[in-house]
């Protein structure tokens, strides 16, 4: 499940060590279109949207 900062509102995985604070999301918000527009490296395994389970 994916996790907004409380920093920055940024999206991160839920095992990512550098969101300290945030607030689990069910889905990744529509302005989400490619995995270039997740900018932490936690994304980095992933090549697409479509690898990231649901």
């Amino acid at each position: 499940m994916p996790i907004m900062s409380a920093d920055d509102f940024s999206i991160h995985r839920e095992d990512c060590p550098v969101v300290d604070d945030g607030m689990p999301i069910s889905d990744l918000p529509d302005e989400v279109t490619s995995i270039d527009d997740l900018e932490c490296d936690c994304w980095s395994d992933f090549d697409s949207l479509d690898d990231i389970p649901a």
